[in-house]
């Protein structure tokens, strides 16, 4: 079986520490190429990979010719390098945030059924350890009817990142909200179900901040449960990461996945890849009818990131579905688009039809 040829547009963060070693662990893919006019990344890209040709813009990788191209660059040249890559005949895998608002996501999606081509967004955490965890405890029926999801993906940074994540500018597609909540909202959505209402508070903290680094939404959700999601830059506790209660008892997931963290090390999936150190167990509480509780842990899932890549290597050869629909990511967005819009107007936005995952 032939490797499908992939290029990963941008060195910084995404293109770095996610795309280009995950896509190196799959052998289903070959990384033959980098896009990055960055002079140090260049130096970091070529000590890494020596064997993968650098290029300084995507006009000139293009010319080259890819079966597949993993856009990792800043929000505001997502649309933009994905619509050269379509159309240049590449499928294409893009990073969160796929767009500014539902309305440009769905024109990507249109413009990809075009071409025949396949648009993947890059939700990588939907392979989360402590989300899969929940999905398994969740679907087990363990907890009865699960009426609240609580999820915290809170960090604390005192000082502000410089560049454009923390541009004011709306160009930029800066904040938390466009960022990290754009996994957040996809989780509660995979795991809830369809959202009718969003009540959203979405704030700047910080002094030297102008973006948004503190964002809190209730999400409705067409079953009648609710999601409580924060995401933070400003929250000095970041556990639970998640707790789930139901009609029957309930989950709290202590720990955060680590994956992002052994990828920051330089380290490449293989292995025992994914799994949590011993004692981060979560911990679940079962009630039976006299309202008794029996208290266990329950061991964390394997965190399994890679296995986007290969699914996705999976779907371009026509062999299995995308590992994330483009149309989920739209209804996610409409989502964002509407705990915008309260932010701004402190109104409670109601989504007609429910915005939902296929």
């Amino acid at each position: 079986m032939t490797s499908l040829s992939t290029l990963v547009v941008g060195y910084g963060l995404a293109g770095r520490v996610f795309h280009a070693p995950l896509i190196s662990a799959e052998p289903g893919l070959s990384l033959d190429g980098i896009v990055t006019s960055n002079a140090e990344r260049t130096i970091q890209a070529r000590e890494r990979y020596p064997q993968v040709e650098v290029f300084s813009s995507l006009d000139a990788a293009l010319e080259q010719g890819f079966d597949l191209v993993a856009v990792g660059t800043p929000n505001v040249t997502h649309v933009p390098f994905t619509e050269q890559a379509l159309r240049a005949g590449c499928h294409v895998v893009l990073d969160k945030p796929v767009a500014a608002n539902a309305q440009e996501a769905a024109a990507l999606a249109a413009l990809a059924d075009e071409q025949g081509r396949l648009l993947v967004p890059f939700q990588n955490r939907r392979w989360d350890s402590d989300f899969l965890t929940a999905s398994r405890i969740a679907h087990s029926g363990a907890l009865g009817m699960i009426h609240r999801l609580e999820s915290h993906i809170d960090r604390m940074r005192v000082v502000p990142k410089a560049g454009w994540r923390g541009s004011a500018d709306p160009v930029d597609l800066g904040g938390m909200l466009y960022d990290l909540g754009a996994h957040a909202i996809d989780q509660a959505l995979a795991l809830m179900g369809p959202v009718t209402r969003v009540s959203a508070s979405v704030r700047s903290v910080r002094p030297l901040d102008p973006t948004d680094d503190d964002v809190v939404m209730l999400l409705t959700h067409d079953s009648g449960a609710i999601s409580i999601v924060t995401v933070s830059q400003v929250a000095a506790f970041g556990d639970p990461r998640i707790t789930l209660l139901g009609t029957h008892g309930g989950l709290r997931v202590h720990a955060t996945d680590t994956q992002e963290d052994v990828l920051r090390t330089g380290v490449t999936p293989g292995g025992d890849w994914g799994a949590e150190p011993v004692g981060t167990d979560a911990t679940l509480r079962v009630f039976d009818d006299d309202s008794v509780v029996t208290e266990t842990r329950v061991p964390m899932e394997r965190g399994d990131w890679p296995s986007f890549y290969r699914e996705v290597a999976a779907a371009v050869r026509g062999d299995a579905p995308p590992p994330v629909l483009i149309s989920d990511v739209i209804q996610s967005m409409r989502v964002m688009d509407a705990a915008r819009e309260s932010g701004a107007t402190g109104a409670t936005v109601t989504l007609d039809p429910p915005a939902g995952h296929a």
